[in-house]
């Protein structure tokens, strides 16, 4: 598309806009009618850990994401000589599940409860069982009935709970609607029905009818709305909180707020059976589409649904990359003290160059990334450690192969069950995130990991903001008899490139050999977290 059709897409309001409100990052996208790029914005963030509870403040979402969108505004006039003014669709995701609990008149009752927290083990081992399907601690309704058996004040008042897409969705359209994917980490969802499993909210409302909780669990959850459908339009005041100036108008229609599990999967076109994707930040989880239910419930493995509401594993870590990026600061301090000032990126690919000349074993350098507790290994809390025999090869290589391993060690136990135990096949895996901005030796580590070929769509550094904006766009195709599968595969990612990475078996041999010894040191990781 040439400049100046890409300026009338601008003008005419024909571009669509999406933003993710990820765990380190808020990031908008605008997209053309031909679903490319035109300009981004970003807002750098981090969680806090407040009275130990990891949380950002509502303050923090309502100004991170005026400043994101200002920063697209600010490059859209930079870029384009033109002020974005309307859009012809709009989407907003963020992180899946955690717990926003309001009173009747929208107040948030306890700070924000985020996804990275393991409070809740009591409740979502009862749910559990009560239920027959496996309710991990960070989803909306482990936290729920968690503060149910506390009997925590707050209680008796809540009259909406909802997820953090759904909430910044609220405050631009005023409806309480979320999409079908970030329900699934709210509450199991029955795939025919493609609504809340109607059994187990029965089963919910009298776990928690003799309690002073005193409403129905629909009452208070979020209407779902279907993928591709109008969920609300941009409302006055919406149009006043992402952009104060007034520039922006008001009108804009949204599609259903989702996850960013969901818009993971719309960015690498991953939504049909047997296909898959691997997003690697701050945590890292796969999203493993079903062609079958699995033959029984597993701790390690969620089922939550594509933006389609079709069953998906899904094996979620809590921690990934944050140890990864405290080493390379040290390193880098290292060499800025010896005159040798390196740019960020640099040193990352540096870091990375030597991770791949390592031994396939690490020479038995074992590495913990636990700045959290990590539930599919068991550790309710977390304490980076490294741990290494006395006659380890203590190699600058080994050492950085090794912090490699670690993010992705976790993931291979949950997913070993997943095509292990439960023989689920896979013909592919697309990979994003920023574990994968120096694809080598990440791609081919990965794919060792999980025995299977690893993708990087030429797409994938866009991410989870272009992937809503995909959905966004979705919702205002001109067939609606149109599928998304069909949407992505045909009109999307028909003749997109990317790069394959096959696994070897040096690096098999050598990462099954690091998680034995991985599995067996466990036991330190957990008694070192615990003082």
């Amino acid at each position: 598309m040439q400049q100046t059709e890409k300026i009338n897409e601008i003008l005419d309001g024909k571009a669509v806009i999406g933003i993710e409100l990820g765990s380190t990052r808020i990031k908008a996208v605008l997209i053309d009618s031909g679903f490319s790029p035109l300009a981004s914005g970003v807002h750098d963030w981090q969680n806090e850990l407040v009275d130990g509870v990891w949380t950002y403040s509502l303050d923090a979402v309502k100004n991170g994401l005026q400043s994101c969108f200002a920063d697209l505004m600010k490059n859209v006039e930079s870029e384009y000589g033109v002020k974005l003014t309307k859009a012809a669709g709009m989407g907003i995701s963020a992180m899946m599940h955690g717990y926003l609990a309001f009173d009747g008149n929208d107040n948030l009752l306890v700070p924000f409860r985020t996804w990275r927290n393991t409070m809740t083990e009591e409740a979502a081992d009862k749910l559990t069982a009560e239920f027959g399907f496996n309710i991990p601690q960070r989803w909306s309704i482990a936290h729920l009935y968690q503060a149910i058996l506390n009997k925590e004040p707050h209680i008796g008042d809540i009259r909406f709970m909802t997820t953090l897409a759904g909430y910044v969705h609220y405050l631009l359209t005023g409806r309480k609607v979320i999409g079908i994917g970030d329900a699934s980490g709210v509450f199991p969802i029955d795939p025919d029905a493609k609504n809340y499993d109607a059994e187990m909210v029965r089963k919910f409302d009298r776990l928690a009818g003799d309690t002073d909780f005193g409403m129905k669990l629909l009452d208070i959850l979020p209407e779902i709305v279907p993928v591709g459908e109008c969920a609300g339009t941009l409302t006055e005041s919406g149009a006043g909180l992402l952009d104060p100036t007034g520039t922006f108008g008001a009108g804009v229609p949204l599609c259903p707020p989702e996850g960013d599990a969901q818009t993971g999967m719309a960015a690498t076109n991953s939504i049909t059976p047997r296909t898959g994707n691997v997003s690697a930040g701050t945590s890292i989880f796969s999203m493993i589409v079903l062609e079958k239910n699995l033959s029984s419930a597993h701790k390690e493995i969620d089922i939550v649904t594509t933006p389609n509401g079709d069953p998906v594993a899904m094996v979620h870590c809590n921690n990934c990359t944050t140890d990864f990026d405290a080493w390379v600061k040290v390193f880098g301090g290292l060499l800025a003290k010896a005159g040798a000032d390196m740019p960020k990126g640099k040193l990352y690919s540096m870091i990375y160059e030597l991770a791949a000349e390592g031994d396939p074993d690490c020479g038995n350098i074992i590495s913990y990334n636990y700045y959290a507790g990590e539930p599919v290994t068991g550790t309710s809390s977390g304490k980076p450690l490294v741990m290494r025999d006395p006659d380890s090869p203590f190699t600058i290589q080994n050492l950085a192969r090794s912090l490699v391993y670690s993010c992705v060690a976790t993931l291979k136990t949950g997913m070993d069950i997943l095509t292990g135990e439960e023989k689920v096949a896979l013909d592919m895996i697309y990979a994003h995130g920023g574990l994968f901005k120096d694809p080598v030796p990440s791609q081919g580590i990965l794919a060792a990991a999980l025995n299977t070929d690893i993708t990087l769509m030429s797409s994938a550094g866009e991410g989870g903001a272009w992937g809503i904006a995909l959905l966004a766009a979705f919702m205002g195709r001109s067939d609606k008899a149109e599928t998304l599968t069909g949407f992505l595969g045909s009109r999307v990612f028909a003749g997109m490139s990317g790069s394959t990475v096959s696994p070897q078996q040096r690096d098999i041999d050598g990462i099954n050999a690091y998680m034995k010894s991985y599995r067996c040191g466990l036991a330190a990781e957990k008694a070192a977290a615990a003082f």
